[in-house]
Order: structure tokens, then sequence, then C-alpha cells
């Protein structure tokens, strides 16, 4: 096993261990309360399916909660809530992730369930066909959102070539045609050590955990994940435009730009500018599924919903391994038309695209980011679910540096980005219009 010492002060409360089999273990005490947080990551997501295949991730995360060699199927909820706790996971485009968090005497007991997960899932067959049944009702129930079916749209025709054109949950042909061997080849292609990376924070201490970790762990053999070959996006050459026409009482525009990925050093004025248009939300991927409440300074709030125009208005920008999308989510009011929504939308876009924002929009823009940093490590499983997100995309060295690259974006960052971004042909528009 290798000790890994953080060659940042920022980071000198995380230590990092990779055991002999490749995984890389991360652990940071934090003794304010008697819980401890786990969280195991998988480098695979909805950009590593091939066609044929897409949303197979998602589907294999349904299957690691279906039992294991050692934890019987009925069994898996009941060993963390006996503690208290709870558990859940989620599969995105980059990354899978599977998580408890429980009094700290439940340690070893999540310890032991993740290592089941990796390396001794079951896949019956008959469990394998009842999942595709949920799975395939989960989409349908998605696309009767026309919100969220609309965001679908924009992404795949945003993207021509790189996977992340497809939605985590898969096609619907793909959700039919998949078989039980197509599920378990991809669990026991990417579930391996040395594509993995543990999180544990709470009230715990380093050199038991970590002993804790080499016994349940250290026995699991690493693989061969192989090659990943991704076509890189090609530049985008004129602007793009998807349209949906179906039953609903509710309009909705999208106006979405091609971003930069979070290594890019145009994310972070991408992501000051963002909190200048429709308000801060900081970079907790786990933290977003709770929508913030709307911030009414923000300009297209100004511009939309207090004109009247929009009962909404929200944007997203994400860190992601690869470029992805900084798209701007608008609801028109009843009767307003979204020729009205769009063309004032555009006009706002354009405006900070060749003026810029301002010195007081700055300062306040870093304020309610360094805020919104705080309250996504307001608790032992925010601390860990940041540090197994940026290892997956990045390192998780890049997030406790947050902070210090907020403030250092300056005016003129944020304009070259507006300017560089904002752009007509880098731009994908999506309606839906109600019939």
């Amino acid at each position: 096993m290798v000790t890994v010492e953080p060659e940042l002060s920022e980071t000198s409360t995380v230590r990092e261990h990779v055991l002999d089999n490749g995984l890389r273990v991360l652990v940071q005490e934090v003794h304010t309360a008697p819980l401890a947080t786990v969280w195991c990551w998988y480098r695979v997501g909805s950009k590593d399916e091939r066609p044929g295949l897409t949303g197979v991730s998602h589907w294999v995360e349904h299957m690691n909660f279906k039992g294991s060699t050692n934890i019987p199927r009925d069994k898996v909820k009941g060993i963390i809530e006996q503690y208290g706790g709870y558990w859940n996971g989620y599969t995105w485009i980059d990354q899978t992730t599977y998580t408890e968090t429980a009094t700290r005497d439940a340690l070893d007991r999540m310890l032991f369930i993740e290592s089941e997960r990796m390396g001794s899932c079951l896949y019956d067959p008959a469990d394998c066909e009842s999942e595709r049944t949920v799975i395939i009702s989960e989409l349908q129930g998605g696309e009767n959102d026309p919100d969220q079916l609309l965001d679908q749209e924009l992404t795949a025709t945003a993207f021509r070539l790189h996977p992340y054109r497809h939605p985590t949950i898969g096609w619907l042909s793909d959700l039919k045609a998949m078989t039980r061997d197509d599920l378990y080849g991809h669990y026991r292609r990417f579930y391996v050590p040395n594509n993995a990376t543990l999180v544990i924070v709470g009230d715990v201490d380093t050199d038991a955990a970590m002993r804790d970790v080499e016994r349940h762990f250290g026995q699991i053999q690493p693989g061969e994940v192989g090659r990943r070959q991704r076509t890189s996006e090609p530049e985008q050459l004129g602007e793009r435009r998807v349209t949906i026409s179906r039953d609903g009482t509710t309009a909705y525009l999208k106006i979405a730009h091609h971003a930069p990925a979070v290594g890019d050093a145009q994310f972070f004025p991408l992501l000051v500018l963002d909190a200048v248009l429709t308000g801060a939300k900081g970079v907790n991927l786990w933290a977003s599924f709770r929508t913030p409440p709307p911030q009414r300074s923000a300009r297209l709030y100004q511009a939309l919903v207090n004109t009247g125009l929009a009962s909404a208005v929200a944007g997203g920008l994400v860190p992601t391994q690869d470029p992805f999308l900084y798209t701007i989510s608008l609801t028109a009011t009843e009767g307003t038309s979204l020729d009205s929504v769009e063309e004032a939308t555009l006009r706002a876009l354009e405006n900070v695209r060749a003026n810029g924002i301002t010195p007081a929009e700055l300062q306040k823009a870093r304020a309610q980011l360094r805020a919104r940093l705080v309250f996504e490590q307001d608790s032992v499983s925010n601390i860990a679910h940041q540090l197994g997100f940026f290892e997956t995309i990045v390192t998780w060295r890049y997030f406790p540096a947050i902070g210090s690259r907020i403030e250092a974006v300056t005016l003129d960052d944020v304009a070259k980005v507006a300017a560089a971004r904002l752009v007509s042909s880098n731009r994908v528009i999506g309606r839906f219009e109600p019939r």
C-alpha cells in the first residue's frame, strides 16, 4: 500500500492511500458529530457506453442494489438502517457512485457493503428482467415531463459525435435489447479497484479506517478496464435549433452554449458569469438536486421574470471531464409567446457579451459563490461527495482550491469568456411549444 501525503496546505486534512490493487482511498477526519460517511466512486458513466448499450451504466447501478454473494437482496437496506443511517447512489455522464451515512460504529458495515458491491453482485436473470421494466417506466415518465424531454433533445442536438449526447438512462431501443450478459460484462469490466476511489469522511481514526479498508478490499483483484476511445466533439459551425410540439399547458425555452471542461481556464470565469446572469449555484452536483431559491437580483431574473415574460429562469453549469454545456432554462408565463421570451433572453446575453459585467456584479458573484461553497460542505456526506466527484473528473486536489480559483477571476476573464462563448455559432436553442 502506498501513502501519498498532500502537497498543498489546503488539503492537509485529507489523507490519500493507494492499495496494492490500485484502489485509491481518501480519508478526512471530521469530529463535529459521531457520524461517518462512505462514498465509493467508479470512473464510468454514460460517456463510456458504446452504441447499442446506452443506459447500461445506470442499469448496472440499479442491479448493484439487488444483493450479493454475502448480502441477500432483502437485507441490503436493513444493514444501514439499523444504525439509523441512509444509503443512495447515482449515475451520470462521467461517474457512478454509491454512498452510506450512519453513526461511526457502522463504518465496518458500510465498507463491507461496498466491498461486496465491487466484487460479488449476482445479476440474477429474473432481477435483470424486472429492472428492465422499472427503467423503461422511468424513461417514459421522464419523457412525459416537457422540461426534461426538452433537455434531452437539446443535448442530443448539441453533440453529434461525443457520447455526452446520450441520456444517462439510455435510449429505449437499447434498453429493450440489452441482455443480462451485457449488464454483467459492463459490471465486471468497470467495477474493479483500479477504476475506483473510496472516500471516508467523519468521526473516524484514519489508521484504523485504513486497516478496515485493507481487510475488506485488499484481496479484490484489479482488472483490465481497457482503452476508452471517445470522439472529440468538433467545433459547432452555426446555431442549431430543436422544437418539440406536444400536448401540454406550458411553454419552455432552453438556450445552451458549448462550455469548457472543469480543467479549462475558462470554467470559473463562466461560473462567475452564470452567477451574474441567473444566480450562484456552486459546483456540487449532489446538492444541486435540491433546487436553490430564485436570486431576484440576477440579470435574467430582472429581464424575464420581473417583466412578466417568464415565471422561472435557471442556469446550469456543472463540472465535467470533457466540454459539456452551459444551459439557461426559462418557463414562459401563460399567454406569452416563446418568440418574446427568446428575444429578451438573447438581448440580455448579447449585452453581457458586448459589455461584460460591472465591478459590483463581480464582487457580489464571488461572495455568493463563496457562500454556496460553504453550504455545499455543511455535512460529512457533502464533503466526501466533492472529494470523490472531483477525483473522477480531474483530481480531488482541485476541490479545496475552488475558492481561490473563484477569487482569482477578473472582470477581463469574464468579458473574454462571454465574448468567446455567447455567440450564435456556439448556441443551441430548444423550444417546447404546447399544443
